[in-house]
């Protein structure tokens, strides 16, 4: 995929997800656009630690 190509669909995302025209989404920031994608998707989780996954691993054996 192209920059242009990830643009115009990001162009067309933005007009569904938050009712933005497309002069709105062409004038603002990629700070502006992530705090709204940060707003809508919410607090992500870390990914689990290499002690947790292993420990899983022991308990739940796929072998």
């Amino acid at each position: 995929m192209t920059f242009v190509d990830a643009a115009l669909r990001l162009a067309g995302v933005s007009g569904l997800a938050f009712g933005w025209t497309p002069d709105i989404f062409w004038n603002a920031t990629p700070a502006e656009l992530g705090a709204l994608v940060q707003a809508l998707v919410g607090e992500t989780m870390a990914p689990p630690a290499a002690s947790d996954i292993t420990r899983l691993k022991e308990l739940f054996p796929d072998g």
